[in-house]
């Protein structure tokens, strides 16, 4: 029994039904308030379930169900450990005060509105790409609040801004986003290529920031910095950066000198923070930390949503549907594709979008992987919850920042995609600038 033959009988077709109405769910949690890795935990477990219920009635081999089950376990085993090290050193840092020192520094220098839209967005543009686009966002947005927590005409453009700058800045690193660190775990573009996204990420939000920055008012806020107590790094801050930078290296050589997984050297990563909090612990106990209690605060309902949402993917191209998607890639072209993948994205989260294509596999040069990851990455800025950057956001700055909001001023964030792709189109179809590792044109 071949997978493609199931699209048309009764299990695919109620696969895809389960798949929609669960990802309905997932896009409506703030309604029906509830967390998204529930909806994708289940649908996700429970199609692979009946499709296997549904060959043992037909009387089916179950050897075939069994290597796609276990081929995406490993396949999510590899970006769960991934994330949950690089969270790990989130926490880590957020406990040693160096994101609340970033804070302090920021709105004591008695900045204008202006100047404070324009350093939170680089900040995120330049951050998200270590530490990924929705810490990123979080951080920086609890920033603007610090600042003023009342002026609408600062704090809408400068969270617009946050959500374009992390979802641009995450999209020329493997780490910056889930797409980026799919695509290169998946092998389909070397790790430094990565970087050559960077003119087209950097000018599509440079343009989208200016833009903005017409709105924000140029004035000064009524910070005194003189009430506030003033924040420092906690002891061994610094080692934990730099232990987080030689994660991200060690991460890098294992694929590239020892072909065995990034997720590899992040474990070893996590196992040299383990060390120093120990030597920490014997040397100043009073001001040591605890790496189990930054792995308490971990978002745990964050890593079961990509457990659930890739393995419901799994499902839908283990029926054969995803085969239509890279039949769509041959008829109008991978260009015009992954454009249009970015537009999808504003509506449908990235991760379930990238997954999907990724499993079905169209045949495409690095020059296009590198493209969807920055179309894919950078798409769901258009519309308030089309990332996890923008939904933070709005969490954070509930009331103020929220769907219309957004939509007033999207026509911004369209222009800037529109540079972006012009940008990428110049450099990687007409100049081929991009090849320093391998891939073909």
């Amino acid at each position: 029994m071949h997978e493609a033959t199931l699209t048309n009988e009764w299990i695919g077709f109620v696969c895809l039904a389960i798949f929609v109405a669960g990802y309905y769910f997932i896009a409506a949690e703030e309604k029906y308030h509830i967390n998204k890795s529930k909806p994708a935990l289940f649908i996700g477990t429970f199609m692979f379930i009946l499709i296997g219920l549904y060959t043992l009635s037909v009387g089916g081999d179950t050897e075939g169900l069994h290597n796609e089950v276990k081929h995406i376990v490993e396949e999510i085993a590899e970006i769960f450990f991934f994330l949950f090290v690089a969270m790990t050193y989130i926490e880590t840092l957020i406990n040693r005060s160096v994101f609340d020192t970033l804070k302090y520094v920021l709105v004591s220098k008695g900045y204008g509105y202006r100047k404070l839209f324009w350093l939170t967005g680089l900040l995120a543009f330049f951050i998200s790409p270590v530490a990924d686009n929705l810490t990123t966002a979080l951080i920086l947005s609890t920033v603007l609040l610090t600042i003023d927590r009342t002026r609408k005409e600062f704090l809408v453009p400068g969270a617009i801004n946050i959500v374009v700058a992390a979802n641009a800045g995450g999209a020329w690193s493997p780490f910056g986003d889930i797409t980026t660190l799919m695509a290169w775990q998946a092998g389909k573009a070397p790790f430094i290529d990565f970087f050559f996204v960077f003119p087209s990420s950097i000018s599509g939000w440079f343009l989208t920031a200016f833009l903005l920055s017409r709105f924000v008012p140029d004035e000064k806020p009524a910070f005194d910095p003189t009430t506030e107590p003033a924040v420092h790094m906690k002891r061994g801050a610094r080692i934990v950066i730099g232990l987080g930078i030689f994660t991200i290296f060690s991460a890098v050589m294992c694929e590239n000198l020892f072909n065995i997984p990034p997720v590899w050297g992040m474990m070893f990563g996590l196992s040299l923070l383990m060390m120093f909090s120990y030597y920490q612990k014997r040397a100043t106990p009073h001001e040591s930390f605890n790496v189990y209690e930054s792995v308490r605060h971990i978002e745990a309902d964050t890593l079961l949503f990509f457990f659930g949402i890739l393995a419901a993917v799994g499902a839908l191209h283990y029926v054969g549907y995803l085969g239509m998607v890279a039949h769509a890639y041959e008829i109008i072209g991978p260009t015009a594709a992954n454009i249009c993948v970015g537009l999808i994205s504003a509506v449908v989260d990235n991760v379930p979008v990238m997954s999907a294509i990724l499993k079905a596999n169209p045949n495409m040069g690095v020059d296009q992987w590198l493209f969807i990851a920055l179309t894919a990455g950078i798409g769901g800025s258009l519309i308030s919850f089309g990332s996890a950057a923008g939904v933070g956001v709005m969490g954070k700055l509930r009331g103020t920042y929220t769907f219309m909001a957004h939509m007033r001023l999207a026509w911004t964030v369209l222009v800037g995609y529109i540079l972006s792709v012009i940008i990428w189109y110049i450099q990687f179809e007409i100049l081929g600038w991009y090849i320093l590792t391998g891939g073909n044109h």
